[in-house]
């Protein structure tokens, strides 16, 4: 079947011990404007009640003529592959990366279908979310706002230049997330030291357009569980105070040597220049006169403005802790 907007849509659902808020969850979709053509609902070896409420809900779906693909791991997996293994389950044009926590605003799919059907060049698209605490009350927070994302990177979203946005950092959380199915194709297997949103989101940019939606179109509920969430940086943290600087670059440095991988010759050599950076963030000196020449050097090449957050990252750099 094909719904409007002639695309047939798919949400695929990864669930773990979800039982608590599922139900919500379930519910938002049950409201949406535009009906789903397909359900994947997989579950990753839960051990409560998620597991009857997803083949609760199946059964009602199937009733009512929606194709649903019903899949349980016999033990956990982790998100990254759970993920991998649903998506690839999928029969659909779009699809939709669904947490088991969140309620999901009635217009959601339908407007993000609307933008997939308005761009054939149009991989991926996210929006803003409107984060709540346990209990589904407004923290007064959005999404974008705890990730800082900026006016300037919204505008280069918005005129095709998502690849170097994505690049310097992840604006894309999975929750918020469609993407055409051919995405899939380009992304699998996903790389060791990503998560699957910002990963297909990277990929995605380097092959064609990755949106911004800058409303929120989903609650996106913080509880204390969630497997990544969005966490608001302390002043003291923002600027490397009790953060082990060099673990996390030399993270970036496999990162990116994942990235390399994948390069289409249009990015070979941002992809290259971002690698350099993580490497010079990585063997940042101990010594602090030697720590202060390394930073100059990299401050002036301009790696810290095209890849961080300019003299914030150079200071964190410099009084970061190992």
């Amino acid at each position: 079947m094909t719904g409007m907007n002639g695309f047939r849509c798919a949400v695929v659902l990864c669930s773990w011990n979800g039982e608590r808020y599922l139900p919500q969850q379930l519910d938002s979709l049950r409201a949406q404007t535009r009906r789903i053509d397909q359900y994947v609902l997989s579950d990753d070896g839960s051990t409560d009640e998620g597991w009857s409420l997803l083949q609760s809900f199946a059964q009602e779906q199937r009733a009512g003529g929606v194709d649903v693909v019903l899949h349980r791991n016999a033990e956990a997996s982790g998100y990254v592959h759970h993920f991998e293994q649903a998506l690839a389950r999928a029969d659909a044009d779009v699809l939709f990366t669904c947490d088991q926590d969140d309620v999901w605003h009635p217009e959601k799919i339908a407007g993000m279908l609307a933008a997939f059907a308005a761009d054939p060049s149009l991989l991926v698209l996210h929006s803003d979310a409107r984060l709540v605490d346990g209990a589904g009350m407004s923290t007064g927070r959005g999404l974008f706002d705890v990730l800082e994302v900026t006016p300037r990177e919204l505008a280069a979203m918005h005129r095709g230049d998502a690849f170097d946005v994505l690049l310097r950092r992840n604006i894309v959380t999975g929750a918020t997330m469609a993407l055409r199915r051919e995405v899939l194709a380009l992304a699998t297997p996903f790389a060791a030291h990503w998560a699957h949103d910002e990963w297909m989101a990277m990929i995605a940019s380097m092959h064609g357009r990755v949106d911004t939606i800058e409303h929120p179109l989903i609650d996106y509920r913080q509880h204390g569980g969630n497997q990544i969430g969005a966490t608001e940086k302390s002043p003291l943290q923002q600027i490397g105070i009790g953060v082990s600087r060099r673990a996390y670059q030399e993270r970036q440095v496999l990162r990116m040597r994942e990235l390399e991988q994948r390069v289409t010759p249009e990015t070979r050599d941002a992809v290259a220049d971002r690698a350099r950076h993580a490497v010079a963030r990585a063997d940042t000196p101990a010594s602090p006169v030697a720590r202060i020449v390394h930073v100059g050097r990299e401050f002036l090449r301009g790696g810290y403005h095209r890849f961080g957050s300019g003299l914030r990252s150079a200071v964190a750099d410099l009084v970061g802790l190992d």
